[in-house]
């Protein structure tokens, strides 16, 4: 298998992915260059050891290439929509023999969209992490048609031989899209400074997804640990990057708008809180937690009030038992027969030739030789907010 990556997010799913194949694949693991490309320190945080070596970042011809060369039966693109799709359909079409086309999302993706569906449509294999996910992505398939399978694989990054430690620190996951407000953001930083000043005895750590000048799957305009500065650092915070794991490794809580971090932090057994302030709804990434005795306020958080998942939630959303896992042994059965009718895309025909354009322009030249006029920039920057 080859996997290809595009972003952070991406690459440590991707990373956790591979380590969960059957003993004997051989796997491969690349990042294609993109504007949202992570940084050195990113790449080695987000496969944290999982894929040996850093993997290389390289353009898509490069990836063109590289595929040419080592005729993987099976190709992970592990990528947002619309670099899943210029992949696809265009940079790596085309092979001889013909892989199986594998995407997914690496995260949360209560409510299933259409949008995720139809750019991933291309793909022989759509996997996702909940029983839940898998019906409502399979209604989407069946009322818009294209695409392949829906497998269900137990999110990688879940470690039940992992536990948390017991320690003296209180991890807030941060996320790039909620909440969107600048006051928002500055709310749930004063909370945490204010269960610093009633817990002298903790070590309150807010966990960055990147550092200020690193890309990471989505844009995200105010950044915490600026907002933070502006605010004349109200208290005693601690900022950090790299990987979750060593965090909740050390965590007495955990605290979260909607991150996937929440579910590390289940797994491991570290009580945790989800915040309902800003409202529980599709646009906040939250409505999966309804139901999980999770969720809270800043009030709750600057008390330091964390609680334990509800069994029954943990059961029905993303904690499945191992045996209804079933995206294995699909793309086992894939591999072997090799589709001689690949998946359909909805994607194809004229009336998207320009998306798929633009898109390539991401996936194809480096960001340093971007050289586009104003309106092509503004058509760029829509583009990156709207990546699934």
């Amino acid at each position: 298998m080859l996997a290809v990556a595009d972003s952070d997010s991406y690459l440590k799913w991707a990373a956790c992915l591979l380590g969960d194949l059957p003993a004997g694949c051989v796997t491969e693991l690349v990042v294609v260059r993109t504007p949202i490309a992570p940084s050195p320190e990113q790449i080695v945080a987000a496969v944290n050891g999982r894929a040996g070596d850093p993997p290389p970042v390289l353009s898509a011809r490069s990836v063109r290439r590289l595929a040419e060369r080592t005729q993987p039966d099976v190709i992970l693109v592990a990528c947002t929509g619309p670099v899943v799709d210029v992949l696809v359909a265009e940079v790596l079409d085309g092979l001889r023999p013909r892989p199986v086309f594998v995407s997914g999302l690496p995260g949360i993706s209560v409510p299933a969209t259409e949008k995720a569906w139809i750019f991933r449509s291309g793909c022989d294999l759509f996997v996702v992490h909940s029983e839940r996910e898998v019906a409502e992505f399979s209604q989407i398939a069946a009322r818009l048609g294209g695409g392949g399978a829906v497998g269900l694989a137990r999110l990688p990054f879940l470690r039940p031989e992992l536990t948390g430690a017991a320690g003296n620190r209180v991890v807030f996951a941060t996320q790039a899209k909620v909440p969107r407000e600048r006051e928002q953001r500055e709310r749930i930083l004063l909370s945490l400074a204010e269960l610093a000043r009633r817990r002298p005895d903790l070590d309150v750590v807010v966990k960055l997804r990147a550092l200020e000048d690193e890309r990471q799957t989505h844009n995200e305009r105010f950044h915490y640990q600026r907002l933070w500065r502006e605010l004349g650092e109200p208290g005693r915070l601690v900022f950090a990057a790299g990987p979750m794991q060593e965090q909740l490794q050390q965590a007495a809580g955990f605290v979260t708008v909607s991150s996937t971090a929440a579910l590390e932090a289940i797994a491991m057994g570290v009580p945790s809180l989800v915040l309902s302030d800003f409202g529980v709804s599709a646009e906040m990434i939250n409505l999966v937690f309804e139901g999980s005795d999770l969720l809270g306020t800043m009030d709750e958080l600057a008390a330091g009030e964390f609680r334990a998942a509800s069994e029954s939630w943990c059961a029905a959303n993303y904690f499945q038992p191992a045996e209804d896992n079933d995206w294995a042994g699909l793309l086992a059965g894939l591999a072997i027969s090799r589709p001689r009718r690949p998946a359909t895309s909805l994607l194809d025909g004229p009336e998207h030739a320009a998306g798929r354009r633009r898109a390539r322009l991401r996936v194809e030249v480096p960001p340093k030789m971007l050289r586009v006029g104003y309106r092509a920039k503004r058509r760029m920057r829509r583009y990156l907010k709207s990546l699934t």
